[in-house]
């Protein structure tokens, strides 16, 4: 019989529940606040629910009501720089934000509508609305809410997806010498996505200021807790991470500011994160005007019940009690509530000429048209005034060195020179550089504070460094060991840090480097060794770098690193241990997007490529005899390719061959192609000719895996068929 004892996680877990010597002891003040801060959120959201009904919010319209409590009772004693980010259900939160942030934190139930605050509900809601003066130019909308000024990150419309931005955005508190605390708000459902689950683990092993606040409403849309969980108490995720944690009654705001103050207390001292669920109810369905019961997934009664609980009314009820106010009090704070949503209202509709008795939203507060585009990335001006050099050019000494040593080399110096880069990913801070040696003895010039070996946890630690690089204070340099991890991180990559830009107005610069390596050829299989040009390329907001030489490394990463747009750093592993040389000096050149390089002048045709396919499509040429000019992308985003010299090499050669070695389905070449012949159609003697891998991954085996990628070989065939002005069409 084998002997067994308890095991204890030794971390708090807290049931908090307040007492009448609570409320008793509480300031005047805060619950003045308080009270004034629900009534607002509540009048504007009835007023959503409104106009949502008269068809004039374009979208959902994720009503927070009933849900205010917590909201306000977790952030009326937050300050300015303090942090939040929130849900698709993210008014209350963005709300109590932005009002404590105007407020200074106080609000006098007296007067609970000044200039500055009816200026934030006008704001709001024409944000909501999709209206220029929105905070995010109307392209954010009711779930991507933002305003930086007062701490608020940004509302998410993905499930768990700002767990790993309030992650980082803590990070960045903590290393700036601050102690300042981030709030990450996020429903019953997201408490079993990777992403939360990951950032609580990170944000544990980091000691990092952010709280986990979880709004168990109960239900994810109609689905109830228990049938997704067999704990429905939420805030137990903590005891697996070590992080301590508080349940407390979300319908009493009092309650929610306790456990807020005393997980505050925590964060601030810096002894890392902290969870409070907070149990609050919905009194509407997932989206619109009607209860849960109107759809038949909610019993009557069980409403009834919770709206019993209105935290607007427990509040009041206590004030009450305490001799803080009256009910007509109260009742003027509701109507003043009301009144300054009809005034905010009354800035953004009027009457519709075209159907009586209706409105409309006035047609001079739409958006320009022609602004659809701005910000998806940036002008790249920064980059003005560093030096541009071409190393075709370069008439001075050269260094050789390994094509990885420049890798290292110049990340080297740019952390020299900047304090603000830091670097993460697994393993960069051991191995003497990594799995390749990209990183070699940045660890121990560094440290631990600026070269950070992080879990295994793709999504988490992109999004952490997608945080550091909103928050503005750091530069992130990310590596993913292969690219094939991308889709681990996928919502972090692509909904987050490519779309936040431009998602929310334009605003905000998202100084990020992401580096990983192509693989091909060394037999890690389908799963390692993918090309992640193509998917890179057809997903806004990111621009693309990879380099063919050492030279051209340096210059490319010391512009990915000066851009305040995310740059992914293509590298390839055939190319890491080449002889190569770069220019004797200090390695601080710049090659700008627009740059491209002719590697071979010809006349036949235009050979397009990049990374270790560039010296096979030489190789090729030299092999055929045709005089082809090859050119040398560099650059691969729509921004930042150099359309003039691919353009006059096509007007010369009237034919194109692109080359890159990946799989076809996630080709680079294709979009290419088709922007070439949309381009350059009347130069075109035939169509654009494209050597590729074929559709199968790589495989382990090493035969299967020669026969499934392209090289020196494979251009020769393209080659040819050019040459004979047929291919496999």
């Amino acid at each position: 019989m084998p002997k067994t004892r308890r095991l204890e996680t030794g971390v708090s877990w807290q049931q908090l529940t307040t007492t009448p010597a609570d409320w008793k002891a509480a300031d005047p003040a805060l619950l003045g606040t308080m009270l004034a801060e629900l009534h607002l959120i509540r009048a504007f959201e009835e007023t959503v629910l409104e106009l949502a009904g008269e068809g004039l919010v374009h979208g959902p319209a994720h009503s927070s009501i009933g849900q205010e409590g917590g909201a306000v009772g977790s952030i009326v004693g937050l300050g300015s720089t303090d942090a939040v980010n929130g849900s698709h259900r993210g008014h209350h939160q963005f709300l109590a934000k932005a009002l404590t942030h105007v407020s200074q934190g106080t609000i006098d139930p007296a007067n609970p509508v000044t200039p500055a605050i009816q200026g934030v509900l006008q704001k709001t809601l024409a944000e909501i609305l999709g209206l220029a003066q929105g905070y995010c130019s109307g392209r954010g909308g009711s779930m991507h809410l933002q305003w930086f000024e007062a701490g608020a990150l940004g509302t998410n419309a993905i499930v768990g997806g700002g767990a790993p931005m309030a992650t980082g955005n803590a990070w960045a508190q903590k290393h700036s010498g601050t102690r300042d605390i981030t709030i990450n708000y996020f429903g019953d459902g997201a408490a079993q996505i990777g992403s939360v689950l990951e950032s609580m683990n990170l944000a544990a092993a980091w000691k990092l200021p952010v709280m986990f606040f979880i709004e168990n409403n109960l239900y994810a849309v109609s689905t109830r807790a228990d049938e997704i969980t067999a704990d429905t108490r939420f805030s137990v995720r903590g005891q697996g991470f070590g992080i301590p944690s508080w349940r407390v009654d979300g319908m009493d705001p009092l309650a929610v500011y306790l456990a807020t103050q005393a997980a505050e207390e925590r964060m601030r001292a810096g002894d890392g994160p902290t969870i409070i669920e907070a149990e609050v109810y919905r009194f509407f369905h997932q989206n619109g005007p009607y209860p849960g019961s109107a759809f038949g997934y909610r019993p009557k009664d069980e409403e009834a019940e919770w709206r019993a609980r209105d935290p607007l009314d427990r509040v009041a009820r206590e004030m009450t009690k305490l001799g803080l106010i009256d009910e007509a009090g109260v009742a003027a704070v509701r109507e003043a509530a009301k009144a300054g949503m009809t005034a905010a209202v009354a800035e953004l509709l009027e009457a519709d000429p075209d159907s009586e008795g209706k409105r409309r939203i006035r047609p001079d507060l739409w958006p320009d048209p022609g602004y659809v585009d701005v910000g998806v990335r940036g002008d790249a001006g920064e980059l003005g005034a560093l030096t541009v050099a071409e190393p075709l050019e370069h008439e001075g000494g050269w260094r050789d060195l390994k094509f990885v040593d420049a890798v290292s080399g110049v990340m080297d110096r740019r952390m020299e020179t900047d304090p603000r880069i830091v670097v993460l990913g697994e393993d960069v801070h051991r191995l003497n550089g990594g799995t390749n040696g990209a990183t070699k003895g940045l660890a121990k010039k560094y440290g631990p504070d600026r070269v950070l070996g992080t879990p295994i946890s793709e999504n988490a630690f992109t999004g952490l460094g997608g945080g550091l690089a909103l928050d503005g204070r750091f530069r992130p340099v990310v590596e993913f060991m292969y690219p094939d991890f991308m889709w681990v991180a996928a919502d972090q990559v692509f909904n987050q840090i490519g779309k936040a830009r431009h998602m929310f107005g334009a605003n905000t610069p998202v100084p990020f480097v992401l580096r990983t390596k192509v693989a091909m050829g060394s037999g890690y299989g389908s799963q390692h060794l993918m090309d992640p040009a193509g998917i890179f390329a057809t997903s806004p907001g990111w621009r693309i770098v990879a380099p063919s030489t050492a030279a051209d490394y340096v210059g490319l990463m010391n512009a990915a690193l000066a851009l305040e747009d995310p740059v992914l750093v293509i590298e390839h592993v055939d190319l890491y241990g080449t002889a190569d040389r770069v220019p004797e000096g200090d390695l601080d050149y710049i090659l700008p997007p627009g740059q491209a390089a002719v590697r071979r002048e010809g006349s036949e045709v235009t050979v397009i490529s990049y990374l270790s396919m560039v010296r096979h499509s030489l190789e090729a040429v030299e092999q055929t005899g045709i005089d082809a000019e090859v050119i040398d992308l560099r650059w691969l985003d729509r921004a930042s390719i150099d359309w003039d010299t691919i353009g006059e090499s096509i007007r010369k050669t009237n034919s194109v061959l692109i080359v890159e070695q990946g799989a076809q389905g996630t080709s680079y070449g294709g979009w290419l192609a088709d922007e070439i012949q949309r381009r350059f159609f009347d130069w075109l003697d035939q169509p654009v000719e494209r050597v590729t891998g074929t559709e199968a991954s790589p495989s382990i085996s090493k035969v299967l895996e020669r026969a499934a990628i392209a090289r020196t070989e494979e251009v020769v065939a393209g080659l040819e068929r050019v040459r004979l002005g047929f291919g496999d069409r």
